[in-house]
């Protein structure tokens, strides 16, 4: 499971990131949307496989964004948050902080379009990431999360 987790996440985006990356370079242009998650940005012992995976995806997204900026491409960072889908139907997922699909596209379309390096679907996932990243390990780890 680990394996899959992390093939998932990670290896399988940047083995087709990095061909598309290749191509766009050449061509001088283009756009590269890279969809991560507000779970990379700090290890939670509740998915810390899927985190750490997502959190070297971020990582990644950043590197080539900083690369790729030379060639006139651009690469844009997603960090949804919880969103409605098949995979998530079962989880009891609190309303407020979790978004339905069209409200991640319409984000995606609106970062490529403004050109923005990191977007958070719903503007509060950056205050709330920014908050639970300042807590000191000595008392996050202390936390069920």
């Amino acid at each position: 499971q680990t394996l899959k987790t992390i093939n998932t996440n990670y290896t399988g985006a940047v083995s087709v990131l990095n061909v598309i990356a290749n191509d766009f370079a050449a061509r001088k242009q283009g756009v590269i949307v890279g969809i991560s998650s507000v779970a990379g940005e700090r290890g939670r012992q509740s998915n810390y496989i899927y985190g750490s995976a997502k959190s070297g995806f971020t990582a990644y997204l950043s590197g080539l964004r900083n690369r790729m900026f030379h060639y006139g491409v651009h690469v844009v960072s997603v960090l949804p948050g919880f969103v409605y889908t098949r995979m998530t139907e079962h989880l009891q997922l609190p309303k407020l902080l979790t978004a339905q699909p069209e409200d991640v596209a319409d984000s995606v379309y609106k970062a490529v379009v403004k050109k923005k390096n990191i977007v958070y679907v719903k503007w509060f996932w950056k205050w709330i990431m920014l908050i639970i990243r300042s807590i000191p390990e000595s008392m996050f780890k202390k936390r069920k999360l």
